[in-house]
């Protein structure tokens, strides 16, 4: 008797561990169920198994069986409390029925007892549950042992079995919510995008960046030079392609070039060309950026960065609209839209004698300012979006953010902007485990956030650095004091400084003409520290 039972315990652990492999391959919870209920039948020698769920419209229908016929199956839909089933899923407790032909709840409507040739047949049904909600029921019949005897196996079996299946349709339901959620998202989207302006490559749904493709839209056909301003990161370079695409040379060559990436001398010879033997290394004759972009578009990108002295050798090329090669003498002719970029303050510039007025003016024909990311966080799961899916596709991977995860990145303060988050997002991914990227996964939740260690500022700047939190960014800018020494601002206004510190940078600014440069000078701190410092205290800086 121990040897029968010890080896029924081994039949049913193998069984067990076959279903829950089989109800784990696939989100095909019908195909998975149905296969599990083969092992079930075949392993224990059960008549027919059953695997009974809840619907919609408030019936119970069968989601997979075997050993039932076509029409056997077809027949198997039943109301909760009508029947066996229908008693064991409204109760939720397990039933055990010795005799079904006995039975006067049993309803037969699969045939169960057809066919069965004098034996008596017996069944057990087990309620499904997901969390603490029945939501279906499995049950199987065999060929009755002795009465009363026999089935404490069997309910133990299909106690494991119904957990294991309760599972299975748990995370298939959860799967179908995200999924109809998406959809549901997908088309609100697609709804409020109709009639808004679109470009492509280009991620905005806010009223911010819904604003700059309208300009975009606008700017796009004409000839007229553009100045792109904005913090870097913004996508300058995606807005100057753009305006290319949209005009009537889009079929020309659209030509790009860093500025700041480039000497005095590079920079001349790169833009304008040389001739042979021009200088040192000059083999042989080349174009220059403005003639390969002849009757196309150029893209003068960090335009602030060129030294006064390159200045005035543009501003003669935008004027005539000709040039000469380096090391040569004749003028050469070329018809091209110029799109300049720069994250500098011209103006300031210009007042401070470091940018030629005349250039300002000639480059500043049409201004189209991009705002920052943080300025329009409606962009941000758009655009995580778009960059997850491409890492995906690049990677052969499946890759899905968490809503914790997609707070996290809502709510940061991205100085970095667009190029920053594309940056993150691919590193998070990189580095995740799994299939789905948590708020865990982030730099920021281990104080390891690139962010951080780009924005902190040493203590001799009397500055505390910046932290990065898992949802949000704070920056912490005391002002420091101000020397007492001969030239200090309240010996030359004959008063002295308020306490504290909201007060001083108030103070400051209002003598200073709201000019941060200035502010900044006067409590001896740095520009960037004064803008930290009055974003901290959300003080609004006046405009003249």
């Amino acid at each position: 008797m121990n040897a029968v039972l010890h080896m029924r315990a081994q039949t049913e652990l193998a069984t067990i561990y076959e279903i829950s492999k089989i109800l784990t391959s696939s989100l095909d919870v019908a195909k998975t169920c149905r296969e599990a209920l083969n092992v079930l039948a075949n392993n224990m020698g059960y008549r027919r198994c059953m695997i009974i769920v809840d619907t919609e419209d408030e019936e119970l229908h069968l989601l997979a069986a075997v050993g039932l016929t076509p029409d056997e199956y077809d027949a198997g839909h039943y109301r909760p409390g009508e029947g066996v089933i229908g008693k064991v899923y409204t109760s939720g407790m397990p039933a055990v029925v010795h005799d079904l032909a006995a039975e006067p709840f049993f309803l037969n409507r699969t045939g169960a007892l057809d066919h069965v040739d004098g034996e008596r047949i017996a069944l057990v049904g087990m309620p499904i549950r997901v969390a603490k909600e029945v939501v279906g029921v499995i049950t199987i019949d065999r060929v009755s042992e002795r009465a009363g005897g026999g089935f404490n196996e069997d309910v133990r079996l299909l106690t494991m079995a119904a957990s294991l299946v309760g599972q299975a349709l748990a995370l298939q339901r959860t799967v179908l919510a995200e999924r109809n959620q998406l959809i549901s998202e997908t088309r609100r989207l697609r709804q409020e995008l109709k009639g808004r302006f679109r470009l492509d490559n280009v991620i905005g749904v806010s009223k911010r960046m819904q604003d700059v493709f309208a300009e975009v839209h606008q700017a796009g056909p004409s000839r007229s030079t553009v100045l792109l301003r904005g913090e870097s990161g913004t996508g300058k370079e995606v807005i100057a392609r753009a305006l290319h695409t949209l005009s009537p040379r889009k079929d020309a060559p659209f030509v790009k070039v860093n500025c700041a990436a480039l000497s005095e001398s590079l920079l001349e010879s790169e833009l304008f060309g040389h001739e042979k033997g021009s200088f040192t290394g000059a083999v042989g004759e080349r174009k220059g950026r403005f003639e390969m972009a002849d009757k196309g578009t150029l893209f003068l990108d960090e335009i602030g960065d060129i030294s006064p002295a390159f200045q005035a050798k543009l501003l003669r090329v935008l004027q005539e609209r000709e040039f000469e090669r380096v090391g040569g003498n004749r003028s050469i002719k070329v018809d091209v839209r110029l799109v300049c970029a720069t994250n500098r303050n011209l103006e300031k510039m210009v007042a401070a004698g470091e940018f030629r007025a005349d250039l300002y003016y000639r480059i500043n024909v049409v201004s189209l300012f991009l705002p920052p990311l943080r300025e329009r966080r409606e962009d941000i799961p758009p655009l995580i979006a778009y960059f997850l899916d491409r890492y995906n596709k690049e990677n052969g991977r499946d890759l899905r953010v968490t809503p914790e995860a997609l707070n996290v990145l809502v709510n940061c303060y991205w100085p970095g902007n667009v190029r920053e988050l594309e940056n993150c997002v691919e590193r998070t991914a990189t580095m995740a485990r799994g299939e789905s990227i948590s708020e865990l996964h982030f730099p920021c939740h281990n104080n390891r956030c690139l962010t951080q260690t780009l924005h902190h500022v040493d203590k001799d700047d009397a500055v505390a650095p910046v932290r990065t939190h898992a949802n949000s960014i704070e920056i912490s800018v005391p002002v420091p004091e101000i020397p007492h020494r001969s030239t200090a601002p309240e010996r030359l206004f004959g008063e002295h400084m308020p306490e504290g510190e909201k007060e001083r940078l108030i103070w400051a600014m209002e003598r200073s003409g709201w000019v941060q440069a200035k502010a900044a000078r006067l409590l001896n701190i740095t520009p960037r520290q004064m803008g930290y410092a009055l974003q901290k205290f959300d003080i609004e800086v006046r405009r003249f």
